[in-house]
């Protein structure tokens, strides 16, 4: 069954909502949906609070340290880290308080050819089930291919079943944005979704431009019930008018 999984996207130490194929290493800053004039720690309670397990904080480039580790203090073990995670800090991430860590960009050459000896160091250091990996995405001719550095740069690796097998003795989680439609509220990539559900070996979760109560069952009904979602910019609690936070409260202990 399809749940709700909450997040927590930090750019400039605020906790934000922004458009995600804006996001560039210089020049103009991101389109922004929402800045909170809230700490990032005031989400987290409100999601321990509303007991909604399996959110993640995302930090957006630099600055976020201590934001993340307030909205961690505030749920230890409640919530998953990423954004510019590594071999080299994943494990105080997780004595920061964060139940896995999530790794997109340090999986990749510059050019963006995956390197395998990395993963396969990061999981020597953190262990396979405390690893998340994010295998966001942009839309290709041939399909889907991964998008690392913000979103920004393609890479070798495609999104398929042959890389969620190859890749799932490594991580005990998948998450994918769908970049191209992320902040944009929008509609799914329902295709995407379909092509996530169809496989159905492990926890994945779907994110980008979920905007409805209509948009969610579809991610169920593509996905099988094997696809969790995330909902940012449409979502009241983040400036939206699309969806209701209590409701997506209640969707996921509809059956409690």
């Amino acid at each position: 069954m399809t749940q709700f999984r909450p997040c927590i996207d930090l750019h400039q130490g605020k906790v934000k909502q922004i458009v995600g194929g804006s996001l560039r290493d210089s020049g103009a800053g991101p389109l922004e949906n929402f800045v909170s004039d809230r700490p990032a720690g005031w989400f987290a309670e409100q999601f321990r609070g509303d007991s909604l397990t399996g959110g993640h904080v995302i930090k957006l480039g630099p600055g976020n340290d201590l934001a993340a580790r307030e909205a961690l203090a505030a749920w230890p073990g409640g919530l998953q880290i990423g954004g510019g995670i590594d071999a080299a800090n994943a494990a105080d991430w997780l004595d920061a308080g964060a139940s896995h860590v999530i790794v997109t960009s340090a999986l990749f050459d510059p050019a963006g050819k995956f390197q395998e000896e990395r993963l396969r160091e990061l999981v020597a250091k953190v262990g396979c089930e405390r690893l998340v990996i994010d295998l966001s995405c942009r839309r290709t001719a041939a399909g889907w291919a991964v998008a690392m550095n913000r979103w920004q740069t393609l890479t070798d690796l495609v999104v398929d079943h042959a890389t969620l097998d190859r890749l799932l003795p490594f991580c005990d989680e998948f998450l994918i944005h769908a970049a191209d439609v992320e902040g944009l509220c929008g509609g799914i990539d329902a295709d995407l979704v379909a092509l996530l559900g169809g496989w159905g070996k492990c926890p994945v979760t779907y994110a980008g431009g979920a905007a409805t109560m209509a948009d969610l069952l579809t991610v169920e009904q593509a996905g099988c019930g094997v696809v969790d979602v995330t909902v940012g910019s449409a979502l009241d609690l983040f400036g939206g008018n699309g969806l209701r936070y209590l409701d997506l409260v209640a969707w996921n202990h509809r059956d409690a």
